[in-house]
């Protein structure tokens, strides 16, 4: 579910409660966390809300996969998305296994087996940390460099994989090239590195604009 869409089924959920009644800690880590700070002391007699559906306190649950999941989703159908992204890490763990039986004896604890494992690293390797906004002054274009927020670094990073595993050849199916991309990333190579570097260069090019973002018009 987009995350704007996912905020509003919050509010409307949550609005029929009185405003002293606190969220729901579901999360088995959140939890050990409230009882080793004491917290949860001052919280067990208070009124809380109740979990939404989508609320998960499973070990197999992981927010990166499901929020990547939901950006694959076309037309509403999840399953097929969740099938391309199970058939992706399947691909991945074939191709890594291949190399590790294929690689010198003192390689071989080297070469990452778990897809998951991957996956996230691969993602947190071609988050960036800088953007380009466009800002017009003295009718010139300047795009000036800007922080990126968490939230969005992480969808430009998992939107530029999603687009460049769909752009490939017709023979290729999307999770074999989905795979490849993310392995390239885990690695720290490819083009979506590539990009990522590009856009940290142009930034760094533009840096003499970054004070456009403070002034008026």
């Amino acid at each position: 579910m987009h995350q704007s869409k996912l905020k509003i089924l919050y509010i409307r959920h949550y609005s029929v409660f009185p405003l002293h009644y606190i969220k729901p800690t579901y999360n088995k880590e959140e939890q050990q966390n409230l009882r080793i700070s004491n917290e949860i002391k001052e919280i067990v007699h208070k009124s809380i809300k109740p979990a939404i559906t989508t609320d998960t306190c499973s070990v197999f649950y992981n927010d990166t996969i499901n929020r990547f999941t939901n950006y694959i989703m076309r037309k509403g159908n999840k399953q097929l998305a969740r099938s391309l992204l199970q058939e992706t890490f399947e691909t991945i763990k074939i191709t890594q296994l291949k190399h590790y039986h294929q690689a010198d004896p003192s390689q071989k604890s080297n070469i990452e087996l778990d897809p998951k494992v991957i996956f996230i690293k691969a993602i947190e390797n071609v988050t960036p940390i800088l953007e380009l906004k466009n800002h017009k002054k003295g009718g010139i274009n300047y795009k000036i460099p800007v922080a990126i927020s968490e939230n969005r670094a992480k969808f430009v990073a998992m939107n530029w994989l999603i687009q460049a595993a769909k752009n490939k050849e017709r023979s290729i199916h999307f999770p074999q090239q989905l795979a490849k991309e993310l392995i390239d990333a885990f690695y720290k190579r490819g083009r979506i590195i590539m990009k990522k570097h590009d856009l940290h260069k142009e930034c760094d090019a533009n840096r003499a604009y970054a004070h456009f973002r403070w002034l008026k018009g």
